[in-house]
């Protein structure tokens, strides 16, 4: 099968992905919108005249970039509560052209379970935009041929879903085994909602953005970040070759919210641009997208796993 290529390599800027793109008269949705790549996620769509909702946990900390970016609006929504999705979903109205699912906890040092017994990044990062894309998809399938698009991470390359106990319950819990799990979770969301609401016209594809400075990583640890040769020996960041900026981890978010050249794509996982080949998970592999993550069974399993729990 022939993969997806585009003209834009690793280094391409989200505005640079749009340029020349007219989004007036689409309505979009970025979770997390308010740091990191969400910010320029944010900036490149309504750049493009896209009208823009910052969906974010705290909403005052998008006030300011929501005065500066003409056609953006704040909305308060927590991932972690389904309360707080459902009256985010209760206050839409009208079509939705875009779910950009940005959102996300990483590697939580201990774990921690939301009120409905979830382990808290397989919660945030895959049932909270479940539940999001759920109570939405009446306003994504009014939009015809929506997207959505779902945030994932080069992780899902080192663990699959664990579906005897996805929760930790049993076995003993991992900051970075449940962080992968929850990643792969992620493009298999991408997968469910592509076979499920084909007839909706409704799409959804995954990517990774790359290595990225973000409120991300506060979790990670001192030897960690080093490890990444992302921190010296005092403690200071320092940014190796192969990080991006946030505007350069952004681009491949919004090539497949907004770009024509992902027309009919679905179901899909790219990196840098670029639809990414199917290989074997494991500790070494380096790029691509693991067997696992793709598997439209584990996407179903995931998909039935979840729904009593939105609904």
């Amino acid at each position: 099968m022939t993969l997806i290529t585009t003209p834009f390599g690793m280094r391409a800027t989200a505005a640079e992905v749009l340029d020349g793109i007219d989004l007036s008269g689409r309505r979009m949705i970025v979770t997390g919108g308010a740091s990191g790549i969400g910010v320029e996620t944010v900036r490149a769509l309504a750049g493009s005249g896209a009208e823009v909702t910052i969906a974010t946990r705290n909403p005052a900390s998008a006030d300011m970039l929501a005065k500066e970016v003409p056609g953006t609006r704040v909305a308060a929504l927590d991932l972690a509560d389904l309360d707080s999705i459902r009256a985010f979903c209760d206050a839409w109205t009208g079509p939705l052209h875009a779910l950009v699912a940005n959102a996300g906890v990483m590697m939580l040092p201990e774990r921690r379970v939301t009120a409905d017994g979830w382990e808290k990044q397989l919660a945030v990062n895959y049932l909270g935009h479940f539940a999001l894309a759920v109570g939405l998809r009446g306003a994504l399938a009014e939009a015809e041929n929506a997207r959505v698009v779902t945030v994932s991470s080069g992780a899902q390359l080192r663990m699959g879903v664990d579906f005897a106990d996805p929760q930790f319950e049993s076995r003993p819990y991992d900051p970075f085994t449940a962080y992968a799990q929850s990643k792969t979770a992620t493009v298999l969301l991408a997968v469910g909602i592509s076979r499920q609401w084909a007839e909706n016209g409704i799409t959804a594809n995954s990517c990774a953005p790359g290595y990225v400075h973000t409120n991300l990583q506060r979790h990670l640890d001192q030897a960690t970040m080093q490890a990444f040769g992302a921190m010296d020996e005092e403690g200071n960041l320092v940014t190796p070759e192969y990080y991006k900026t946030p505007a350069q981890g952004a681009a491949t978010s919004v090539l497949l919210a907004a770009s024509p050249l992902l027309e009919g794509a679905a179901g899909k996982y790219f990196e840098d641009n670029q639809e990414s080949e199917v290989v074997e998970g494991g500790p070494d592999v380096m790029a691509g997208v693991a067997e696992w993550s793709i598997d439209p069974t584990a996407a179903e399993r995931l998909w039935d796993l979840a729904l009593p729990v939105v609904r």
